[in-house]
């Protein structure tokens, strides 16, 4: 079970005061494209975990590639000069990083994804990895976003920028149960002594998705 509920928070007289609820604020959304997304109130919990380091995790989640909405895919294609740079020597041909099935996705913008390209990485956690996923453990999509001046994740898909974070089956950011996350050989989060906030431990991806005064605010009142 989770350790803490947020709800007693949004029942005081101050907050009430501030006309926030908690209908409210879950109905705060972030917009990516033309797709509203709002939060699960999974995330105002507090869990013993915290986020893995990439010398140690060495990319691990990498290993079964992303969904990328046909949207982000045409946005990797026109700036595929600047990727190939940085992208393992094998796979430069842009041809070759997506799949070319697609699939209905409701909550990504144009409602279509397709997937990325999955190969072999014998030295990779689980024989592996997605095909934007360099020898250094990087992704190169990330580090030609830095390159060309832009957000660290300008260029990744959505799903990539929220793992592990999840949708519900309503659209809404959420997150696994804490037990299912740490018994993973391969999770994102570990286990730690204290209760750290969701709302915290997932702040960078938040402030990005949904921006920095929305963030403030849901911190607040947390």
């Amino acid at each position: 079970m989770y350790n803490s509920s947020p709800l007693n928070a949004w029942k005081s007289e101050e907050n009430h005061a501030a006309g926030l609820t908690i209908s409210g604020l879950m109905g705060m959304y972030v917009k990516i494209g033309a797709v509203k997304l709002t939060l699960n109130p999974r995330l105002f919990w507090s869990e013993p975990m915290q986020r893995c380091q990439l010398a140690e995790c060495r990319a691990a989640c990498c290993l079964y590639g992303v969904w990328i909405s046909l949207v982000e895919w045409d946005t990797i294609l026109e700036n595929a000069d600047q990727i190939q740079k940085f992208m393992p020597a094998e796979w430069l041909d842009s041809s070759f990083w997506c799949e070319t099935e697609e699939e209905n996705d409701p909550f990504v913008a144009g409602g279509r994804v397709r997937h990325s390209r999955v190969v072999n990485a014998p030295d990779h956690y689980g024989g592996t990895a997605c095909v934007f996923l360099r020898g250094d453990h990087k992704c190169a999509l990330q580090v030609a976003s830095e390159n060309a001046g832009y957000h660290p994740w300008h260029f990744k898909p959505f799903y990539c920028i929220l793992h592990p974070l999840d949708l519900d089956e309503e659209g809404r950011i959420t997150l696994d149960r804490a037990a299912e996350l740490l018994k993973e050989a391969g999770s994102c989060l570990r286990a730690c002594e204290t209760n750290i906030p969701l709302l915290k431990t997932f702040e960078p991806e938040l402030r990005y998705l949904r921006g920095d005064e929305e963030y403030e605010r849901l911190r607040s009142y947390s």
